[in-house]
């Protein structure tokens, strides 16, 4: 390809509205334009990054056996309304209608389309396993879209799909797809972690996060530095402090707190460690009857230290929370407890509320809380002697870097990571639901067992970017950089020596099977090499008449500081075999 051919179209500056570094970026260096809110067009550059992470994606999930198809970003309301999904996934869900006024969604994913597909096609045990992927466009409605491709409501994602006849196959497809998931960010060339995770609204009890490191990535990783152990930070446990609780040593007192609502503030007052205090968060469970009127409203209260905050993923897995539940409302909360938020505690109610500690708080003794009335706390508590013990014991809590690693291996580390895939095994969640079954080898009808499998084609690129650039720009890896080598000749408009040995060396790269680019738009070197160094092609031949003289050129790969000079007829062989 040569550059006056092509379509650059660099910015000095940024929009004001990109926030992170690769939306920045990606605006500057002309790969994406904004079209609307969370909606971009991939421009030329932008797009021959998308097809080869396509093209490695592809070409490992062809490898691991999976086949291709494309499904429809239109679809019928009809089998989302099987699953449940249409209603109960909420605003994110773009819901339409046509001129019959029937009702339709915009896809974010495709689990009912292939799950009706397999149940149309798939008849008898002999059939199985399958496996079955699209590289396709997606839209969620993201309530506030930003970081460019990071939070986009537009994009291109591959979803996989595995059937199977029983839950070992199923569980043995996953470990198939988990594995060429980490073929695939391996030849992406970028710093990765799997790690497990929940599955979420997606459902399915088997799940594992690909999350590429970056600083400024919107999630916690969490793992163990001396062992294998890797979870996001929903799913990390927090283990139980090894230690018993300790005796009770001091009398509970009722003390004034004057204008002290936060743990903080009351440990600061009363000069306590933080760990000493007991946070309380209020929330609601509510049934409704076919009318959608309430008949059962309870109120519980949840109990973490001080210092530590609520994993509200976790308390959704609490026996009597996973159904889901609110943060309870003002009166509720006065109802109860007959105080604002700020000083509750569980002496003195109003009306009795379920209980549920932190593992941490179950083993606190003399620890503080909420009086229930404004201004004051109870300090000393203790369970069994003050309180009856907590009717409910569970992991509430986010972990904290230094807590015991679950593996019993060492302690815990945390750094940031941006999600890029997600593998889970579902088991019969959706095939169930849409009565997808196939006659099994006793020739009763089984529900199929399922699998799915995502990667955010164009969250990818972002990601990379958040993990590599400089203050220049971008400095892509080999294997997603738009051009791998750009060969840059000063004035070949006044040297037709320098024109014609760039042009030999161009067509030498071509033949070779290099992705190159040929500048020879004429620009001046500072603005040549500063496009460039924005848009972060990986390597760079210059070629100028002072250099040709001696027989030399110079490189530089991106990252480097500073050029070599290299012989005109050894740099073919000198680049190739820097190429990764």
């Amino acid at each position: 390809m040569k550059a006056s051919r092509f379509f650059i179209s660099t910015l000095k500056e940024a929009p004001a509205d990109a926030e992170v570094a690769s939306h920045q970026l990606m605006m500057r260096a002309g790969l994406i334009k904004k079209l609307g809110a969370g909606i971009y067009s991939y421009m030329p550059m932008g797009l021959r990054v998308i097809r080869k992470v396509e093209a490695i994606v592809r070409e490992e999930m062809n490898r691991a056996g999976a086949v291709e198809l494309t499904m429809p970003v239109v679809q019928p309301a009809e089998l989302w309304q099987e699953t449940g999904r249409f209603a109960k996934m909420g605003p994110e869900l773009l819901r339409i209608r046509d001129r019959h006024d029937r009702d339709y969604i915009v896809q974010p994913t495709s689990e009912e389309v292939v799950t009706d597909i397999m149940r149309q096609d798939i008849k008898s045990y002999k059939q199985l396993p399958r496996n079955l992927y699209q590289i396709q466009t997606k839209f969620r409605d993201e309530r506030r879209p930003r970081f460019g491709l990071m939070r986009g409501r537009e994009f291109i994602m591959k979803d996989a799909y595995s059937f199977d006849r029983d839950a070992d196959s199923a569980k043995a497809s996953y470990e198939v797809m988990a594995q060429a998931y980490r073929r695939i960010f391996d030849r992406f060339g970028l710093r990765y972690r799997a790690v497990a995770a929940d599955s979420g609204a997606i459902g399915g009890d088997l799940s594992e996060e690909f999350q590429v490191i970056a600083a400024t990535g919107e999630d916690a990783i969490v793992y163990c530095p001396d062992s294998d152990y890797a979870a996001n930070m929903e799913k990390a446990e927090a283990m139980a402090p090894a230690h018993p609780r300790p005796a009770p040593s001091q009398a509970m007192t009722k003390t004034a707190t004057p204008g002290k609502s936060t743990c903080a503030d009351v440990a600061q007052y009363l000069g306590v460690p933080l760990q000493q205090t007991v946070k309380s968060l209020v929330v609601t469970t509510e049934q409704s009857d076919e009318s959608g009127a309430v008949v059962d409203k309870q109120v519980w209260l949840l109990m973490v230290r001080g210092d530590h905050d609520l994993n509200e993923v976790k308390a959704n897995k609490v026996p009597g929370l996973e159904n889901g539940f609110r943060f309870s409302t003002l009166e509720e909360i006065d109802e109860h407890f007959g105080c604002k938020p700020g000083y509750l505690g569980l002496i003195n109610l109003r009306k009795p509320v379920r209980v549920v500690a932190d593992r941490d708080v179950a083993v606190m003794a003399d620890w503080i809380c909420g009086a229930n009335e404004p201004d004051f706390h109870i300090t000393g508590v203790n369970w069994g002697r003050d309180l009856p013990e907590p009717e409910i014991v569970a992991d509430l809590r986010n972990v904290v870097a230094g807590d015991a690693s679950p593996d019993g291996k060492g302690v815990l580390a945390i750094e940031r990571g941006i999600e890029v895939g997600h593998v889970f095994y579902l088991g019969t969640k959706y095939s169930r639901a849409m009565n997808a079954t196939f006659l099994d080898a006793n020739g009763k009808p089984q529900f199929m067992e399922m699998g799915c499998y995502g990667i955010g084609i164009t969250r990818l690129p972002a990601a990379a970017i958040e993990q590599n650039h400089d203050e220049r720009g971008i400095i892509w890896p080999d294997a997603l950089a738009p051009f791998t080598l750009v060969i840059c000749p000063i004035g070949p408009d006044r040297s037709p020596e320098v024109k014609a040995a760039a042009e030999a060396l161009y067509a030498q790269f071509l033949q070779a099977g290099v992705d190159v680019i040929l500048d020879d738009r004429g620009e001046r070197p500072g603005a040549m090499f500063a496009d460039w160094e924005l848009i972060g092609v990986p390597h760079r031949v210059t070629i100028g008449d002072r250099g040709l003289k001696e027989g030399q050129v110079e490189y530089q790969h991106r990252r480097d500081t500073e050029s070599t000079k290299v012989a005109l007829d050894a740099v073919f062989a000198f680049v190739t075999s820097r190429l990764e």
